[in-house]
This record gives C-alpha cells, sequence and structure tokens, in this order.
C-alpha cells in the first residue's frame, strides 16, 4: 500500500442510529481538529447522514452471517465477502492512517480489510455487553474504546487494549442544561423507540396512558412514533382525551428533553446515554430480540446504577402503570434519579479519544 495520509481517519459504521449517530459525532470531532475524514457506511446507515454534506460517505454494504436459515447463510457469507473485497479497494484509495470501527456488522469487514493492509483499527463499544463484530476483531484491533468500565465479554489477554472513554455523543448532548426543575401538576412523558420508534410502544401504551386518565393522574405525552401510526394514535388520543403531540423521527430531540419529567424508551446504547447525560429520568423497555439480549443487558446495569428503571416488554402491563401512578403521588423519585446520573459523566469523551489518537500516530 503507497504511503498513508497522516491526517486521514476513515469510521466504519453502519446500521441502525445508535451506531451511526456516534460515528457522525466522532467526524466532527476530528474534524474540528483538522483531520481529513471519510465514513463508510452500509444504505441503513446512509439514510441518517444522507442530509450532511460537510463529510464524505461511500456507501459499501455488509450483512450479520448469524442467521438460521441456510441459504440466508450463504447468501449472507457472499455479501460480507465481497464488501471485503470493496473495503480493500475503499481504503487502498482513502489511504486513512487510522480506521476506526463503530460496532456492529457493517463495520466489520473494512476493520478486516484494515488488518490485511496492516493499517492500524481501533474498535468501540458502547454496550455493556461486547458485541459479536467487536469480540472478533478485538485481538487484532490496536485499541478498544469503551463507553462503560463495567464492560463484559472481553478475555483478560485482551483488558490492556481496553481504553474508557465514556459515550461519544454530540456536544449539543455533552452541552445540554435542563432549566431548573419543576413539580408541575401534569407529568409529561417522551416515549422514544429508538432512531425509528418502536411500532409496539404504538400499540402497548395507549392502554396505559388511558389507565391514568381513569385514575386521574395528569399527564401529557409527546410520542415518537412510525408515519404510518400518526393517524391511528391521534385517533386513539383524541378518543381517550388524552393530552399529546406526536412526532416522527427528529435531529431537534434536545427540543423534546427539554419539556418532560419522564422517558419512555427502549434501552439502546445511544439514546440512553444521552438520556443520562443530560439528566432525565426513563423507564427503559428492551427491545426483546436484540442480539444477544444486548439491551436488556444495558437496562439491567442502568437499573443497578440508579440511572433508570427497568420494565421487560411482557411486563408493560403489570408493570408500568402502577410506576408511572407512584411517580405522580412522589416526583422525588425522579429527582433521586437525576441525582445519580449527575455521577456519570461523558464530558471529557473526545479529549480522551484525540489523546489517544496523537498517541498511536507517533508509536
Amino acid at each position: 500500500m503507497k504511503t498513508i495520509r497522516k491526517n486521514k481517519i476513515l469510521i466504519a459504521t453502519g446500521g441502525t442510529g445508535g451506531h451511526v449517530f456516534p460515528a457522525y459525532s466522532l467526524a466532527k470531532n476530528f474534524i474540528k481538529n483538522d483531520y481529513l475524514v471519510e465514513i463508510v457506511t452500509d444504505r441503513r446507515g446512509f439514510k441518517y447522514l444522507n442530509k450532511n454534506k460537510d463529510i464524505k460517505f461511500t456507501i459499501n454494504n455488509s450483512a450479520t452471517i448469524f442467521k438460521k436459515n441456510i441459504i440466508n447463510l450463504f447468501l449472507s457469507i457472499f455479501e460480507v465477502f465481497f464488501s471485503y473485497i470493496r473495503s480493500l479497494e475503499i481504503l487502498y484509495r482513502s489511504k486513512p492512517m487510522v480506521v476506526f470501527g463503530m460496532g456492529g456488522y457493517a463495520s466489520f469487514p473494512v476493520c478486516a480489510a484494515a488488518r490485511t493492509l496492516n493499517i492500524p483499527f481501533i474498535i468501540y463499544e458502547n454496550n455493556i455487553q461486547i458485541g459479536k463484530s467487536n469480540k472478533y476483531l478485538l485481538p487484532f484491533a490496536a485499541k478498544i474504546f469503551v463507553a462503560y468500565q463495567d464492560l463484559v465479554g472481553i478475555k483478560n489477554k485482551y483488558k490492556n487494549k481496553i481504553v474508557f472513554t465514556g459515550n461519544i455523543i454530540r456536544e449539543e448532548i455533552l452541552n445540554f442544561k435542563k432549566k431548573n426543575q419543576f413539580i408541575p401538576e401534569v407529568l409529561n412523558i417522551l416515549v422514544l423507540g429508538g432512531s425509528q420508534a418502536a411500532k409496539s410502544f404504538g400499540d402497548f401504551l395507549p392502554k396505559i396512558f388511558e389507565q391514568c386518565n381513569k385514575e386521574n393522574i395528569k399527564i401529557k405525552i409527546f410520542q415518537q412514533c412510525i408515519e404510518s401510526q400518526n393517524n391511528k394514535l391521534k385517533e386513539e388520543y383524541e378518543n381517550l382525551k388524552i393530552n399529546y403531540e406526536l412526532f416522527n423521527f427528529t435531529n431537534n430531540i434536545l427540543e423534546y428533553f427539554s419539556r418532560v419529567e419522564l422517558v419512555i424508551t427502549r434501552s439502546g446504547s445511544s439514546i440512553t446515554a444521552e438520556l443520562i447525560s443530560c439528566k432525565i429520568p426513563f423507564i427503559c423497555i428492551p427491545y426483546p430480540h436484540s442480539a444477544e439480549s444486548h439491551q436488556e443487558k444495558n437496562a439491567t446495569y442502568f437499573e443497578k446504577k440508579g440511572y433508570s428503571f427497568l420494565i421487560k416488554e411482557k411486563e408493560i402491563n403489570s408493570k408500568l402503570f402502577p410506576l408511572i401512578k407512584l411517580i405522580y403521588k412522589d416526583k422525588e423519585i425522579l429527582n433521586k434519579l437525576t441525582e445519580k446520573q449527575k455521577t456519570h459523566s461523558d464530558k471529557d469523551v473526545f479529549f480522551k479519544i484525540n489523546n489517544e489518537v496523537k498517541n498511536l500516530i507517533h508509536e
């Protein structure tokens, strides 16, 4: 491979917003520090990034090979192989000094190609349980940056590669300051379902909010939903006489953070990191089919830390309304969660990352 570009960094990401949004935040940080940056992503990831014209993007589709159907498995293996070949071509053209893999199957072939071309690569893990792709890449990675010191799933012989950086999140999130807490008569609740919203929340939650109305618990609901649910939810909430505001995917989530006292959310790593950073109490309802149950593991960790509550999806009907009722009667419960969240800080995440990159370059 020809001479690398000393100021060029390539970031590999894709799939869900939980991988893509930290990648974009990382890219913005490097650009501020005078690096050239290119992001390689798949089509799923590109739909979150295509409005951002300030960074170069290259599409390189991949797939997960962890499929039960034998035909789909072979098709996925071929897709990963061709993605690896395409990654070799991209890296040869780009000539980065270092590659960042943001986790997930979309970053795997790019990091594997970096290994082949002897380009150092760093992987990032923002879940409590190390993901499969990162686990397989770890023996060859220069470092693994982790969001939480309590990360599990890493063998002792690789612990020297761990660098605790904290969560990679947007600077506007890191700098967000909620106005002084107030205790209104109305409990303002934000419902989030990840970057694409959770369809099941639109199916289950109106019934819970109906119970609140029946017991004179005054609430206002700000709910993220998928577009196909807009009319159904609007009709349902109006029939139930519930004060509500619906929205689809938004990049301006801080507008809603500033208006609520409580959030109901999945427990993907990206949104929970933002909530903890912004000191917003939340109830985690993990997606029950997440890979290796990583969302439930995240939620269990946050509950043990005192940052949030955990309710499994199958427990929504039995546990969610009593919890909301308890919070409504005693809002000091939310203040206690907020105080616990204040013990966690990601303020130095970019400072730590920039130092590590400088050290890697000069090794």
